[in-house]
């Protein structure tokens, strides 16, 4: 446990909000300020039920910056608002002095970063995204093996599959996910993870293709130094495998390399803990770790996609011929 210092939360009410909000709690640290525009946040009773609340960022900056002035201003900023805010709250939390603590996408662009790391730089603070998949044993174990057998023959090329199927309703395409403007689209919303640890495990990009490109399913491959990756993405159950769906399954998660199956459906329940644990260490994710997923998604997004050519996911077929 980490000495006590003090957090403010953009995005109180949003899913992974209480995740944050945990992770603060078992650091040993204090939330003193939280925003979002919809006030249900009751959760915040189960953690902090002393910290100031506004619906207003108007408000929520001008406290912000009231606390500045009497020398107790926040450590950090947590950053669980829609995509396309991340960008500005990072800059706001640089300004008042207070590192940042971000969702992943960091950001939308690759430009973005750019200019984060001026401000960075300026203002002295830090920018921290969470990455929590490269801190997942299991990934990290497949990360040391590959890394092994790498070690051993420095051509080795993998063969990798990924495959994310996570069920949403009519409500998706209605909120701030289901616009590609406000968040990226869905490789960005739900993929940009996994393409990170693909590119973190199995090295740079050197090719990027894109088969299908739809509001509810995208589907590509990628080049990596080390691996040669089929991959699909999808928020419609129609895709679910029959196995899954009769057992009333809304999410698939399949990676298998060289057709071996990775198994890391657990695992998950403390790895915000474990990234707030790394950041307050010193050790988190900063800038330059999240370059190679946001390029990645910002070149899907802008592609014009293939079809089914080439080195295509089995699934692809099934979603076009749809």
């Amino acid at each position: 446990m980490t000495s006590s210092g003090t957090f403010g939360l953009i995005g109180a009410a949003g899913f992974v909000a209480p995740r944050h909000m945990k992770a603060i709690a078992d650091t040993g640290n204090r939330l003193v300020a939280a925003l979002d525009p919809n006030d249900s946040v009751g959760i915040i009773d189960s953690y902090f039920p002393d910290a100031a609340f506004f619906t207003e960022f108007e408000r929520f900056d001008r406290h912000a910056e009231k606390l500045v002035r009497k020398g107790e201003g926040m450590d950090h900023i947590s950053i669980c608002s829609p995509n396309y805010l991340h960008d500005s709250h990072i800059r706001f939390a640089l300004r008042i002095g207070a590192d940042a603590v971000c969702e992943k996408p960091l950001v939308l662009n690759p430009w973005n970063l750019d200019a984060l790391s001026e401000i960075e730089q300026r203002q002295g603070g830090r920018v921290w995204n969470i990455l929590q998949l490269r801190l997942h044993p299991d990934i990290m174990e497949l990360k040391k093996r590959v890394a092994a057998e790498i070690a051993e023959n420095p051509n080795k090329k993998y063969d990798v599959d990924l495959t994310y199927l996570t069920s949403r309703g009519r409500w998706y395409f209605i909120s701030w996910k289901g616009n590609i403007e406000k968040s990226g689209g869905i490789a960005t919303n739900i993929g940009v993870h996994f393409f990170d640890m693909l590119s973190w495990i199995f090295g740079p990009v050197r090719q990027n293709e894109v088969h299908l490109h739809q509001a509810d399913v995208a589907a590509g491959s990628l080049d990596l130094q080390h691996a040669r990756v089929r991959w699909f993405l999808s928020v419609n159950p129609e895709y679910l495998p029959e196995e899954a769906a009769s057992r009333g399954q809304r999410t698939y998660r399949s990676i298998t390399v060289d057709g071996g199956e990775i198994e890391f459906s657990g695992g998950f329940t403390d790895l915000h803990t474990r990234s707030y644990e790394e950041i307050l260490a010193g050790r988190g994710f900063g800038l330059e770790e999240a370059r190679s997923s946001i390029e990645i998604v910002h070149y899907i997004r802008n592609a014009q996609p293939k079809g089914a050519v080439g080195e295509y996911h089995p699934l692809c077929e099934k979603a076009l011929a749809g």
